[in-house]
């Protein structure tokens, strides 16, 4: 049975549950439950704290786990990152008084403050930068006005409540982030229970990312046509009843869809229809 760790609560948590749910696994009626098993997908969920997950997984207790790549690389964990699963994006950055420095190769002898401080330790190292690293849990950018810090280093988002307390944000992005699948490093690359699970996930996210299209058009624009949507191989082309016309299939981008539809109607495509996708392999 693979066992899979998943975020109990925060910002990874709903997003989680909602892309399992969409790979066909079982949810948890009760928020309490801290453990789960799906029988029918030989799959055993367990329900962590997403700080904890990458050293549960690291250390070979778990198969797999979602969690989001700050906190892996924070954790120092024997894990690595195998599929980015594209939600819980953020960025993280350093922020200052404006004059104290301007670049993390200004910060030696300074103190940083920050709730990653495997991460922020890591930067500074790569950087060949003697600082001292506080680590604080929330509210970070009250160190400085406190004394504790001179610099810190925390998620930006808009920015907004560190220029509120009278930072301004400096030198290049520590770690852009996302919420990804991780394994231990001495996890087999080739199980086939890890494999399945990664193809349902990627099916989610391509399905997320695409829409069917079906459309009608004359047989002499379906070169023309067809260059509009290529699909993820090659579109499905099949006669109609009426002679000259075919009708296409082809899977397309969601975020594209309606400049598509618009493109198709101009070279004489007619009942131009799409259909979210719930489910796919590919």
């Amino acid at each position: 049975m693979l066992r899979i760790a998943v975020p109990n609560k925060g910002s990874l948590s709903e997003p989680a549950s909602a892309m399992l749910h969409e790979a066909g696994y079982r949810q948890r009626k009760d928020r309490r439950e801290l453990v789960l098993v799906d029988s029918a997908n030989d799959v055993e969920f367990f329900f962590l704290r997403p700080r904890d997950i990458a050293v549960y997984v690291g250390s070979g207790k778990l198969d797999i786990g979602i969690t989001g790549r700050d906190l892996l690389l924070d954790s120092g964990a024997e894990a690595e990152e195998i599929l980015q699963l594209g939600f819980a994006g953020s960025t993280f950055r350093y922020a200052t008084l404006p004059g104290t420095a301007g670049h993390v190769t200004e910060f030696g002898g300074m103190t940083v403050a920050t709730s990653f401080p495997g991460l922020v330790t890591q930067h500074l190292a790569e950087h060949g930068v003697d600082a001292a690293v506080v680590r604080l849990d929330g509210a970070v950018e009250t160190a400085i006005k406190l004394g504790v810090a001179q610099v810190i280093a925390d998620v930006v988002e808009t920015g907004t409540t560190l220029r509120n307390a009278g930072l301004e944000i400096i030198s290049e992005p520590i770690l852009v982030s996302e919420a990804v699948v991780i394994r231990g490093k001495d996890t087999p690359g080739d199980d086939p229970k890890v494999r399945q699970f990664l193809r349902r996930m990627q099916g989610v996210l391509v399905a997320r990312r695409y829409v069917m299209m079906d459309y009608d058009i004359r047989a002499e624009h379906v070169e023309q046509a067809v260059r509009l949507t290529p699909g993820l191989e090659s579109p499905t082309v099949s006669p109609l009843h009426d002679k000259g016309w075919v009708a296409v299939r082809s899977m397309v981008p969601a975020r594209d869809a309606q400049r598509i539809m618009d493109d198709l109607y101009d070279l004489g495509a007619r009942a131009i229809l799409t259909t979210n996708i719930h489910a796919c392999r590919v």
